[in-house]
């Protein structure tokens, strides 16, 4: 894995060094911040995506999430006049309480994640929809939330917090992934659920866990997209920012078969399409091209997911085929 964490860096910073070359600009600190701040986004709920998909699953309802709760949020916000910490608590767990009905669709009803995922993005969408008449929300000129404001949008040492919270998220996560008992089941059930249910390990609840983490992962960046956007037209608001992040897994090493995949191979997946997209912008390339270079990433990344895992069976086999050739000759030599 290490491998490929070190090749995506490399690739980035060859990348980065290509635009730059083109484009001095790209080294300017209004667009570092602007792309930290856009790595920042993306990349807290990209990680969510990414624990799902290494149990072999899938979450795309992810944009659609974003309108609901963006809705809410304002709405107890504003209409309710609700105190800020408390709608933003609300909202976090009504991405948690999502997540959960996700997990356990999956795992009690035994429903395909494409499937359910995909019900709730059609879901979702429609009732934000409904309940705004499809209208656009916004603040308007209500306020009392400016320290919610600067927490979610602001600048620390001209640093975006939400590159901050993104490197808080990805330091804690990486250690739940990797250190942590947890972790090592969430490979496992990627790896085989059915071999990882017969070793003792509580697979559905691994499964629902993950899910649930994805859902409070994305009420929080739900919140963040709220003041980075200043309103919520239920009708575009996330639209395919589901396929931002499984592309941000899938470059950083998740494979979507299950079983594969780090903390830090996410966060680097979304540097890299952050930073493609800030090349496309740069060229003068139409922003409608962007969902092509998406398309063409996450394709890239599938292939050559699919070379890894051919080269590493072949090895497998060759190194199973020298053993038993050992084995062969040490029989031999003990009974002549």
């Amino acid at each position: 894995m290490l491998k490929k964490e070190l090749g995506l860096f490399l690739l980035i910073v060859v990348i980065g060094g290509v635009t730059a070359t083109i484009n001095p600009q790209f080294l300017s600190q209004v667009n570092l911040m602007n792309l930290a701040n856009q790595i920042g986004l993306f990349g807290l709920f990209a990680i969510g995506e990414g624990l799902v998909i290494i149990t072999g699953g899938i979450e795309l309802s992810v944009g659609s999430m974003f309108a609901l709760l963006g809705i809410i949020f304002l709405d107890l916000l504003i209409n309710y006049d609700l105190g800020w910490p408390l709608a933003l608590l609300v909202t976090v767990a009504g991405g948690v309480v999502l997540g959960g009905i996700h997990g356990t669709l999956v795992t009690r009803l035994k429903m395909q994640p494409f499937v359910v995922t995909l019900c709730g993005l059609l879901l979702y969408r429609g009732i934000a929809r409904w309940y705004t008449a499809d209208s656009t929300q916004g603040f308007g000129y209500g306020g009392g939330y400016e320290n919610l404001e600067w927490l979610m949008s602001g600048r620390s040492y001209n640093v975006p917090h939400t590159f901050i919270f993104l490197v808080i998220v990805a330091a804690i996560m990486s250690v739940v992934l990797h250190k942590s008992v947890f972790g090592r089941y969430l490979f496992a059930v990627g790896k085989n659920e059915e071999a990882a249910r017969f070793s003792g390990i509580p697979t559905a609840r691994v499964i629902t866990t993950a899910y649930v983490l994805s859902g409070l992962l994305s009420g929080l960046s739900a919140v963040f997209f709220v003041f980075y956007t200043q309103s919520v037209s239920p009708s575009a608001h996330g639209n395919f920012y589901e396929l931002y992040a499984i592309a941000s897994a899938v470059l950083g090493g998740c494979s979507l078969r299950g079983g594969e995949g780090s903390i830090i191979g996410i966060v680097l997946g979304t540097v890299l399409l952050q930073v493609l997209q800030n090349l496309v912008n740069m060229l003068g390339i139409p922003s409608s091209l962007n969902f092509a270079v998406m398309g063409a990433v996450i394709l890239l990344g599938v292939l050559a997911d699919q070379q890894l895992q051919r080269r590493r069976q072949r090895n497998i086999a060759l190194a199973g085929a020298e053993a038993r050739n050992l084995a062969r000759q040490s029989s031999a030599g003990a009974a002549a």
